[in-house]
């Protein structure tokens, strides 16, 4: 698998920039002729992981950054990547049961589900008081053309 194209931005981690993610990875990731509906996986799982970063990360912080960084591969995919120096997680595999919510409140606790149901693969890797990196990975069906 080699590299076709890759970007990286910064981002403050204020509620105002989740869409702009989610709009520049889904304007990268047409680079690959996706599908309306494989776009609208990754905006909605791009945009479930900023929000975790907006919402959990900076708790204790008057504000940070998010870290974003998407890599077209030779094989139809993408990797995107979203990053944080946050508070990070002290456990991981609990976070990323479904329900489960660290706050309360109106949260739903399905962020980590919903980013499981619409890429291929999530990894999530977090240290406390460190931060937390979520890389998920979009294969992009090929598109048949047929000549007419």
């Amino acid at each position: 698998m080699q590299l076709k194209n890759k970007f990286t931005m910064t981002l403050i981690a204020r509620s105002t920039n989740e869409s702009f993610a989610r709009a520049c990875i889904s304007a990268f990731a047409s680079q690959l002729d996706p599908t309306i509906e494989e776009i609208n996986d990754i905006k909605t799982a791009v945009s479930e992981a900023v929000t975790n970063c907006i919402v959990h990360a900076y708790k204790e912080k008057a504000i940070g950054k998010i870290y974003i960084t998407a890599i077209l591969n030779d094989n139809n995919s993408i990797k995107i990547t979203i990053r944080d120096k946050g508070c990070g997680i002290e456990n991981v595999a609990k976070a990323m049961e479904p329900l489960y919510t660290s706050i309360g409140g109106e949260r739903a606790g399905l962020g980590f589900a919903v980013m499981e149901s619409f890429m291929d693969n999530v990894k999530v890797k977090s240290v406390v008081g460190r931060g937390t990196t979520v890389t998920m990975l979009k294969k992009i069906s090929p598109r048949i053309s047929v000549n007419g």
